[in-house]
């Protein structure tokens, strides 16, 4: 099988191509070269290696040699993995947004030499249908028009590029944010709250954890219960995992039962904390068992030998091991009712039937390409404790082909995980969760961050460490090392922070306006620099670094931390103003820094600080920061030699206390 230059690479989404006939470069001077010197447009396909309609495309069409050849004789046809370049994924889908007013991946952009946008979308067939020009159909015209009209391409390019850079600027620093800003997105929340099935809007639904952070914290009973509802209902659905652990992406339904099975990193890391947050505030033990499942699910299925974690599983696997291309969707997670009879017996089976909604002929009504075929998606129908066959089945399903393991560790993503397990080891007092998080920092300290020049890289997979971090790596990690100095002490992760964050102020700050931009000043193969704002399915940079530097600068005494913090929420004040909702992570940190600042510092022997430590942990208290007195901007000794805690709220210290249960009456 003869391949292309794509096998020298590392990306799992790269390697996947490396043995198509079309002539693919990864991004790099070359592609570029190669397009200025041919006069030719460069073809830009993005996508990631777990994306189902990527796999669609490339079996569709750049597995076609007709395809190929048309692409290979008139364009330079360039593969970027999104997950390895935010960057320029987020450049480009910008303008494929803009001009066709949606986007998605695979992303499909057709640039001038210079990587100018002129052309793109989402997923084209390979012929015309579903209302879609087909995709060799539009290779032919736009080289046509690239022969025949190149004038009018360029200058379609250039005005692109100028509209892009305009509305990059729109809506910086416009007033002050206060209590109405975080009303109006509380009301907008409201209106799309589907009461009946939790979770916002209709089909399909995608958890959204940034609105889950931003609705605990707003704080009324209502909002809370918005976020209980939903937390509920997707637990209990089958975008969980209910063997395994863990989350899919998204559910294609209203009722969070059919899902989408790829399962992404980024989403078990903030769901575990919003699962995390709402037993803290609850009590409620459920919530506490679904965070302990979803880390059970990582460290068993998403975890390097070394400690760093993998990026996601795929949505597609082989139904029968003797044909692993013969793929489908969910063939992993999915079980006819005979099946779980051999394998549980007649009356265990009829019991995790009943609970799990298991039907003989299948429990997807509506299955219009023949995907489950009979087959039962997992859910939870009733409140059942103690149900048989859980263990076995897993161990059953196990044997089974696995989807994809997308193995690369980046470290933004990394850090969101980091931050979930100190919380988890916090919040449930589980020492392996500690461990966890430790181990994961101690990977990315040794393979991604290069101390001679302090510099943090993205993505690490098969011994190789490459590309310079983003704004949302640095961020995600400064954030991971501040929860797990709060978690364990260590004050080797603040001078780690530290450094990050002054290093991230050098590189992305946009010292004129506030905020940060993606990617560094000297991305030479980038048309334009972003401050990436929207809180999506990942938080943005920008919210996540204005929170990071907020709490590391009220714990390290750094006014210039926190200064650079007030200057990004100012930055963005546009937005929030003109519609918060697009920000729910942003006035998360809009409400840390408008709320009473709360300081708790414990002091004395390690050992003795555990029942104190536990009354604070119990406690949601996310305007407060915990620190040992060592770490303490001003000396804070030991009364007596005893354990001691200062809690300080509004630039004013209470008198100390020895004792947890006198803690805990300073904490309501």
């Amino acid at each position: 099988m003869s391949s292309n230059r794509l096998i020298h690479e590392k990306s799992p989404y790269l390697l996947q191509h490396a043995h198509n006939p079309v002539d693919w470069y990864p991004w790099g001077q070359a592609a570029l070269d190669k397009a200025r010197q041919e006069d030719k447009p460069i073809f830009l396909s993005i996508g990631y290696s777990t994306c189902h309609w990527c796999h669609v495309m490339e079996h569709e069409s750049f597995e076609n040699d007709d395809v190929a050849r048309v692409l290979n004789e008139h364009f330079v046809p360039v593969k970027v993995d999104r997950e390895e370049r935010p960057d320029l994924d987020r450049v480009y889908m910008l303008f494929v947004q803009a001009s066709t007013g949606s986007g998605g991946w695979p992303m499909s952009v057709w640039l001038t030499p210079e990587g100018k946008p002129f052309f793109g979308g989402t997923y084209f067939p390979p012929d015309t249908r579903y209302g879609r020009p087909g995709f060799r159909t539009i290779l032919e015209s736009l080289a046509r028009a690239w022969r025949e009209e190149r004038d009018k391409v360029e200058q379609s390019g250039a005005q692109v590029v100028e509209q892009l850079r305009q509305y990059s600027q729109a809506g910086e620093g416009a007033g002050a944010v206060g209590q109405p800003t975080l009303d109006a997105a509380f009301h907008a929340f409201r209106r799309s709250f589907d009461a009946r099935l939790g979770g916002f809007g209709s089909a399909p639904k995608f958890p959204r954890p940034s609105v889950l952070n931003f609705l605990l914290r707003y704080g009324n009973d209502e909002a809370r219960e918005m976020v209980f509802v939903t937390l509920r209902a997707m637990a209990k659905g089958g975008m969980h995992d209910q063997l395994g652990g863990g989350f899919h992406r998204y559910s294609v339904d209203e009722n969070w039962f059919v899902p989408h099975f790829e399962k992404m990193l980024y989403d078990q890391a903030q769901l575990a904390i919003s699962y995390l947050e709402a037993y803290q505030i609850t009590g409620e033990a459920e919530y506490a068992d679904v965070a302990r499942d979803i880390f059970d699910y990582v460290l068993r299925d998403l975890t390097h030998p070394e400690g760093g974690f993998y990026s996601a599983e795929d949505a597609d696997s082989a139904a029968d091991a003797a044909k692993p291309k013969e793929k489908s969707e969910g063939a992993f997670y999915i079980w006819s009712h005979q099946e779980i009879v051999d394998v549980l017996g007649a009356e265990d089976a009829a019991a995790f039937s009943k609970h799990f909604g298991v039907k003989p002929k299948g429990n997807v009504d509506e299955d219009p390409h023949g995907e489950f075929n009979g087959r039962n998606i997992l859910y939870r129908a009733d409140d059942q404790e103690t149900v048989p066959g859980i263990a076995k089945l897993l161990e059953i399903r196990s044997r089974r082909p696995r989807p994809h393991l997308d193995d690369k560790i980046l470290t933004g993503w990394n850090g969101l995980m980091i931050s979930a397990f100190a919380k988890g080891a916090q919040i449930l007092e589980e020492s392996r969760y500690a461990a966890a998080a430790r181990n994961a920092l101690n990977f990315l300290h040794r393979h991604l961050w290069r101390e001679a020049d302090a510099t943090l890289l993205r993505r690490y997979r098969d011994g190789d460490a490459a590309i310079e971090a983003f704004l949302d790596d640095y961020a995600a990690l400064i954030n991971a090392l501040v929860d797990l100095y709060e978690t364990t002490f260590d004050p080797a992760d603040l001078k780690w922070a530290t450094q990050l964050a002054q290093r991230a102020i050098d590189l992305f700050e946009d010292k004129e306006k506030g905020g940060f931009f993606s990617s560094p000043a000297n991305q030479g193969d980038l048309i334009l620099r972003l401050k990436d704002d929207y809180d999506g399915a990942e938080p943005s940079g920008n919210s996540v670094m204005a929170l990071a530097l907020l709490r590391l600068g009220r714990i390290c005494g750094n006014a210039d931390f926190r200064a650079a913090a007030e200057r990004t929420l100012e930055a963005f004040s546009g937005k929030m103003l003109a519609g918060g909702a697009g920000l729910p992570q942003m006035l998360v940190a809009q409400m840390f820094a408008m709320g009473k600042p709360m300081e708790i510092v414990l002091a004395g022997p390690s050992d003795q600080l555990v029942p104190m430590l536990a009354e604070i942990r119990r406690r949601f208290l996310p305007n407060a920061v915990v620190m040992q007195a060592a770490q303490a901007p001003s000396p804070m000794p030991p009364v007596g030699g005893l354990a001691t805690a200062y809690v300080c709220e509004n630039y004013a210290c209470k008198l100390p206390v020895t004792e947890a249960g006198a803690l805990a009456k300073l904490l309501q």
